[in-house]
C-alpha cells in the first residue's frame, strides 16, 4: 500500500463523470480496514481527478459516513483534519465529527496521501436562494470563524496562513491584468480579442487603486494580532458548503481552511452572490455583512479593510484567468464576449452601492 502514489487522473468521454482509478479504489478499500466498521456499501459521490481527490459515501453499522481522499500534502492536510477535530471536540461547533481508526488516529496515510472517516450529516439542505438563504449562510459563517479561533495546528502540521499575502496578492491581479492585455494583443484575431482589450484598462486601474488603499489601511496593525487571533477561513464556502441541518446550519469539506483575516470568506461570498444576481443590490450586501457582524462581530478597522477587498475587480480575474492556459480555445468560445459584457455591466453597479455603505461602520468599535 505504501509504495503505490496517487496521481491526478482524466476523466473523459469514456469515462463516469465519478469515475475513480480501480488502484484508487482498492487503496479505499484497504483503508476502510483500519476502522471499526461494518461497510454495507461504498458510493462515490465526488471526485477531484485534476489534484487527485475523492469523496465516498458509506453505509455501515453505525449509519452513514463519508470517506475523503485529501489531495493535498499530508502536512497540509494535517492541519486541516487537526482544524475539524478543534471545531468539535473543544468548540461544539456544526462540522462533521471525526470518525477514529481502530489505533486512536484522525487518518490513515496511504499512496502518499491523507484518507479520513467523518460522520456523514443527515438531513442536510440548501438554504434558498434569496435574500433570508443569504443571511442564514453570512450569520454561520461568522459563527464558524468565531468558533475557529484559539486553533493551534499539530506540531508536525504545515501552517496554513493567508494573513499577511494580501498586497501579494494584489500585486497578482495587477500583474495577470498586463497578461491579460498581452495575450489578447497576441490573438487579435480571435472574437473577443477587442472586447477584452476595450476593458482590461479599466479592471487593472481598479486593482492597482485596491492596492494602495490596502497598504494605507490598518491591515498591517490587524495582521499584528496573529494567526490563533483571528482563526481560520474556509476558502471555499458558499450555498453548497453551509447547509441546513435539524439544529442548525453545518458548515462541511473543511479540507481547505487556512489562517486569514475572517472577511475575505465574507468579500468571496458577497461579489459571488452579486455575480448570481447579476447586478450589486445594496440591501443584499447591508443585510449580508450584518447577519455576519452578529455571529462574529466586526470592527471598524476590519471593515475598511472588507470595503477595500469588495472594489478589487475579483470576478473580472477570476473569470478571465482562463485566457492564460488556452488563449485561443477561450478568445474564440462564443460565450467569452458575452461573459466580459456581463462582468462590466455587473461591475458598474457595484460602485454605487460600495459608496453608499462606505460610512455604515463609522463609529463602530
Amino acid at each position: 500500500m505504501e509504495k503505490i502514489v496517487i496521481e491526478p487522473w482524466i476523466v473523459d468521454e469514456l469515462t463516469h463523470e465519478f469515475f475513480v482509478p480501480d488502484y484508487i479504489e482498492q487503496l479505499a478499500e484497504e483503508v476502510l480496514k483500519s476502522y471499526d466498521l461494518s461497510v454495507r456499501s461504498i458510493q462515490v459521490v465526488t471526485t477531484k481527478p485534476d489534484k487527485g481527490g475523492a469523496i465516498w459515501k458509506l453505509e455501515t453499522n453505525s449509519g452513514p459516513k463519508s470517506l475523503k481522499l485529501l489531495h493535498r500534502r499530508p502536512t497540509r492536510s494535517l492541519f486541516s483534519l487537526g482544524a475539524q477535530e478543534y471545531l468539535v471536540d473543544v468548540q461544539k461547533a456544526r462540522v462533521p465529527p471525526i470518525i477514529k481508526t481502530k489505533d486512536g488516529s484522525n487518518y490513515v496515510e496511504a499512496g502518499g496521501k491523507l484518507w479520513f472517516v467523518a460522520e456523514w450529516i443527515e438531513p442536510l439542505a440548501p438554504v434558498t436562494k434569496d435574500l433570508e438563504g443569504a443571511k442564514q449562510l453570512c450569520y454561520a459563517l461568522g459563527e464558524f470563524h468565531r468558533l475557529s479561533k484559539g486553533y493551534i495546528p499539530p506540531e508536525q502540521a504545515e501552517i496554513a496562513s493567508r494573513l499577511r499575502k494580501w498586497p501579494k496578492s494584489y500585486e497578482k491581479v495587477i500583474t495577470k491584468m498586463d497578461w491579460f492585455r498581452s495575450i489578447a494583443k497576441a490573438y487579435e484575431e480571435t472574437a473577443a480579442s477587442s472586447h477584452l482589450l476595450n476593458v482590461v484598462d479599466i479592471f487593472e486601474e481598479q486593482a492597482k487603486r485596491s492596492l494602495e488603499r490596502i497598504n494605507q489601511s490598518s491591515y498591517f496593525e490587524l495582521i499584528k494580532q496573529g494567526n490563533a487571533y483571528w482563526g481560520l477561513v474556509h476558502q471555499d464556502y458558499g450555498w453548497s458548503n453551509g447547509q441546513m441541518g435539524e439544529n442548525g446550519m453545518w458548515i462541511i469539506d473543511l479540507d481547505g481552511v487556512a489562517f486569514d483575516l475572517p472577511i475575505r470568506d465574507l468579500r468571496k461570498l458577497i461579489s459571488g452572490t452579486m455575480a448570481d444576481l447579476y447586478r450589486w443590490d445594496v440591501e443584499w450586501v447591508r443585510e449580508m455583512i450584518k447577519a455576519y457582524h452578529e455571529a462574529n462581530p466586526i470592527s471598524a478597522s476590519l471593515y475598511e479593510v472588507l470595503m477595500i477587498d469588495l472594489s478589487l475587480p475579483t470576478e473580472f480575474y477570476k473569470n478571465i484567468k482562463e485566457v492564460v492556459y488556452e488563449p485561443e480555445l477561450f478568445l474564440n468560445e462564443p460565450t467569452t464576449t458575452q461573459l466580459i459584457q456581463t462582468i462590466v455591466e455587473t461591475d458598474q453597479s457595484k460602485w454605487p452601492v460600495l459608496e453608499e455603505i462606505e460610512n455604515d461602520w463609522k463609529g463602530v468599535e
